[in-house]
């Protein structure tokens, strides 16, 4: 059993390390990014409030020292250390297609705590993840003023783009905006060249999981971790995940209907719900079956559930697994989670594809030699 909430640590900085903060930090994608690319970087702080995803990073990077809360607390909490960058991604909720898209959603201002950190930090670099939409919201425009004269960070200025993970290496289709803003006394970084520029060369769900069995497991049994004075599930590693639900006959008949690359639109009227025999046209992604040959489409934070989207997989009757989700997000086998199914698919789902954190990783570790 390991104990989550514990004083903060003063960590020795390596000779030679580029020291990172880690805010909104999950289960710790982004930092397992640059942790890939180099072992120069060294997470001082991470910043999660969700306590099994916090505890999940801890296990991951046991050089870091992981606050478990609210950002607003930390920051009245605890003095923030300096260090040569600071990532994250503050939630996204609030901005996304997905999502009501509302315009007072309390989250859609976290970016405000993650600007306050870079002021007390003074990184040479930092990097704000979103998701494309934050770019036309009209808190963008706000973040964009505080680089101005006068301003919170006025020694700062910004570049963004949106990219796509699957041009870095991913086996996914994933749309994200990238901010990366250097100390004006610094040069500007500019922005990683995708490793992947082509369709024809994209990874495909079948080089991400075509080795595995079509047959699931079991989840090891009688482990457990205490989390926040709460027994959880877990550590689990992602090659322990390859685990299925129970379906009912229903949704087994709908799975065996559905031919390769197809989805609901092909299922006979019988097997159709209320809903789908009202609507032949809109989500074609609903129930439908992975490619093959192709990326995944984006790995949300309920992959497991075919009704969410493209999540089937490419010939067996089931959605994909946790691992598998997992390794279309680029995580190494060995990675931990802690916590019920749920919440490790929502912490795999929320992450920052690997590949993609590794290539602005290994970006900017050529610019802070």
């Amino acid at each position: 059993m390991t104990a989550l909430l514990s004083p903060p640590r003063t960590l020795p900085v390596r000779d030679g390390a580029i020291t990172m903060i880690d805010l909104f930090a999950g289960v710790g994608g982004l930092s397992e990014g640059f942790r890939q690319a180099s072992n120069r970087f060294q997470v001082l702080k991470a910043v999660e409030m969700e306590p099994r995803a916090a505890e999940g990073y801890r296990l991951n990077h046991r050089e870091a020292d992981v606050y478990c809360g609210p950002i607003q607390d930390w920051l009245r909490d605890e003095e923030v250390p300096s260090a040569d960058l600071v990532i994250g991604g503050p939630p996204c909720q609030g901005f996304s297609t997905l999502g009501k898209q509302a315009a007072d959603d309390a989250r859609n201002e976290l970016w405000r705590a993650y600007a306050e950190v870079v002021r007390k930090a003074k990184p040479k670099f930092f990097v704000l993840e979103n998701v494309p939409q934050f770019l036309t919201s009209t808190q963008f425009p706000l973040f964009e003023q505080m680089t101005e004269p006068g301003a919170e960070l006025e020694d700062y200025s910004i570049e963004y783009r949106v990219v796509n993970a699957a041009q870095y290496g991913a086996a996914q289709v994933r749309k994200r905006v990238i901010v990366i803003g250097h100390r004006n006394d610094q040069p500007d970084p500019g922005f990683p060249a995708p490793t992947h520029p082509d369709r024809s060369d994209w990874r495909t769900v079948e080089w991400a999981i075509g080795a595995l069995p079509d047959q699931t497991g079991e989840l090891p049994q009688g482990i457990s971790t205490e989390v926040a004075g709460k027994s959880m599930p877990g550590p689990y590693l992602a090659k322990e995940l390859h685990v299925g639900r129970n379906y009912s006959d229903l949704s087994l008949a709908r799975f065996k209907a559905i031919p390769t690359g197809g989805s609901r639109l092909d299922l006979p009227l019988e097997l159709q719900c209320e809903a789908w025999r009202k609507h032949k046209t809109g989500n074609a992604d609903v129930m439908g079956r992975l490619h093959w040959d192709r990326p995944s489409v984006t790995i949300r934070t309920e992959f497991i559930k075919p009704e969410k989207g493209r999540y089937l997989h490419p010939n067996a009757d089931r959605a994909i697994t946790p691992r598998e989700g997992a390794k279309l997000q680029g995580f190494p086998d060995s990675y931990k989670f802690v916590g019920p199914i749920t919440e490790i698919v929502k912490q795999i789902g929320n992450a920052v594809p690997i590949p993609l954190g590794r290539e602005i990783a290994k970006h900017l570790a050529t610019r802070l030699c």
